[in-house]
């Protein structure tokens, strides 16, 4: 008697398209939990920097102040450092967001990237009439010295804000030839920020807003640029 044939082997069943929305449902309501708590992580710390002016705080203030458990935290974040991180990439991205809602008012590219230069600046600046803000002075610093790879990536929505300035720039033949864009967008911010916050803007003759940017737009653009 000859061998019967082998059947073809069936794929296996999908769930039901019920079974995969009820998964589905109930991931997105978990992920809007963790959302949630995360956020009343991060307003409990901003709370306790306006109040005390400083980043000299406990992760248990912060669950304190936030009404949810220690516990609740470290599922969340590793400690301190990544909860100030957070706070400081949020920041960062914000006003990233602001300068690009600012430069869009401008039709000129060349003024786009005055304008953010200046306002840069202007809000990088030490205000000694009011509390220091901890995370974009003591913090920042130590972030920038002893871990400069998150510094980048805390950094990455201006600078990406930047580098499609001045590609606006090199399109218009505005841009100095044998820059990229790129590496003039990180120059330039890092100049802009690091004189903003330099010590030398308590001196008698501070410098201005007009300042940095005649010095800056006068390192990457054409000859044809005049302040």
């Amino acid at each position: 008697m000859a061998p019967k044939a082998d059947r073809p082997v069936s794929p296996p069943t999908e769930e039901p398209a019920w079974k995969q929305r009820a998964v589905e449902r109930s991931t997105q309501a978990a992920k809007r939990r963790a959302e949630q708590r995360v956020e009343r992580f991060l307003d409990a710390a901003q709370a306790i920097m306006a109040e005390k002016g400083t980043t000299d705080f406990t992760v248990q203030e912060v669950v304190d102040r936030s009404k949810q458990s220690l516990r609740s935290f470290y599922q969340h974040f590793d400690g301190k450092h990544e909860l100030l991180l957070a706070l400081f990439e949020d920041a960062m991205s914000k006003s990233a967001d602001e300068l690009r809602a600012l430069a869009a008012q401008q039709s000129d590219p060349l003024d786009r990237v005055r304008v953010v230069v200046q306002e840069l600046f202007e809000v990088s600046r030490p205000d000694p009439s009011a509390r220091q803000r901890p995370l974009f002075s003591a913090f920042a610093m130590r972030l920038l010295v002893t871990h400069p790879a998150e510094m980048r990536v805390a950094n990455a929505p201006l600078l990406t804000l930047f580098t499609e300035l001045m590609e606006e720039l090199e399109e218009a033949d505005l841009l100095r030839p044998g820059f990229t864009a790129r590496r003039v967008a990180a120059l330039t911010m890092q100049t802009v920020m690091f004189n903003a916050r330099s010590s030398d803007q308590e001196g008698a003759h501070p410098i201005t807003a007009e300042e940095i940017w005649d010095y800056c737009a006068n390192g990457f653009t054409t000859d044809t640029y005049s302040s």
